[in-house]
Parts: structure tokens; sequence; C-alpha cells
């Protein structure tokens, strides 16, 4: 038997279900966590430096927004709440992730504008205002760039994505790289060992 890793499709670990509560932004959040996806536990400190550092979308702003590895949904329950006139795309491998995702997301009344889903079901023609993620970094440095591949190249084009990784699992290794591959990228904030980067398209 091999053990559960959060960025498994299917996870076989009993579901055990508890709650976390956190407070964003002046709202308070009571999520409900199971054993086999991502910081069951708590928020994940990334995760509190991203939505803490970047700058979150206002009541005013609409659009489409990517929660990109979305876990059980924090990234994208904190977009939809702060900006109720966005449709947040939250997208995750792990089947019991999306399922939490959905629940919370219909429990705080967003299901109508949180579209959960898996990486392949996210519609092809479908652009991104905004794309939020602290990615996977276990799954490798030749994943995680794959995935920033797939991704970032659908941003609109005036769009901008807030990433944060984890400065000791590759996160200035991965902000050199974007540069590389011709994004413009700026370190928003380094916190707790947590780099927060926005990366936008480069102009001319």
């Amino acid at each position: 038997m091999t053990a559960d890793h959060y960025f498994s499709a299917e996870p076989t670990a009993p579901e055990v279900r508890s709650e976390i509560v956190f407070n964003v932004a002046g709202r308070d959040y009571r999520l409900t966590v199971a054993a086999g996806v991502f910081s069951a536990s708590r928020l994940d400190p990334g995760t509190a430096v991203l939505l803490r550092k970047g700058d979150l979308p206002t009541a005013a702003i609409a659009g489409t927004f990517l929660d990109l590895g979305c876990g059980y949904g924090p990234i994208a329950c904190v977009l939809a709440s702060e900006a109720p006139r966005a449709v947040v795309h939250a997208v995750d491998v792990n089947s019991r992730a999306r399922e939490l995702t959905a629940l919370n997301a219909g429990v705080l009344g967003l299901a109508d504008r949180v579209r959960v889903a898996a990486p392949d079901d996210v519609p092809a023609d479908v652009t991104f205002d905004q794309i939020w993620s602290n990615p996977p970094t276990h799954v490798g440095k030749a994943e995680l760039r794959a995935l920033m591949e797939r991704w970032l190249p659908r941003l609109a084009p005036d769009g901008v994505a807030w990433l944060v990784i984890n400065r000791n699992l590759g996160g200035d290794s991965l902000h050199a790289w974007l540069a590389d591959t011709g994004w413009a990228v700026e370190r928003i904030a380094s916190q707790r060992g947590f780099r927060v980067l926005k990366v936008t398209r480069k102009t001319n």
C-alpha cells in the first residue's frame, strides 16, 4: 500500500471530515476538510501568506478567475466572496478536493460562481483575468514547470497570476525560470519562508 499524496487523483485514506476556521480580509471562513487533501488540518501557511500579501480583488472587479490546485477551496471561496461579480474556476486533480470545494462553496452561497472541475474538464476557450495558486511543489520541478506552461498562457492579455512558493522548495528558481521563459515576474513579498510572485505578460 502506498500513502496518498494531496495530488493523488483518487485518495484512498478514509474520508474523515473536520472543520477549520480562518480569517481573511476581515471575513471569517469555516470550511470542511478531510484526510487525503492538501493541508487538511489548518489553512496552509503558504496559502495564508498568499491571501494576505496578494492583491485580492474588490467587489468592483468582474472577470474570470482560476484557483489552480484548489484543495478544499480556501482560495476559491475567498476570491468569490471578495469579488461577487467574478466567476472562479476551482481546479484540482484530486477528486476529494473537488468534492470538498463544491461543498464549501455551496455552504457559503457561492455555488453559482465557483465552478469546480478536473484540469481536463475546463473548457479550452476559457481565459483568466486572474490566476491564484499555491502550486504542488512536491510533484517535482519538471511537473511544476509543466503546470505553469499549461495554465499561464491562458491568462488574458492584461491578466495577472499570483503564486506562492516555498523558498526552500524552488521559489527563487521558479521565479528565474518564469522570467527566462518570457514572463514579467515581480516578487511582491517574502514571508515565513514563502515567496509571493506576481506574474504578467511582458509588454513590448
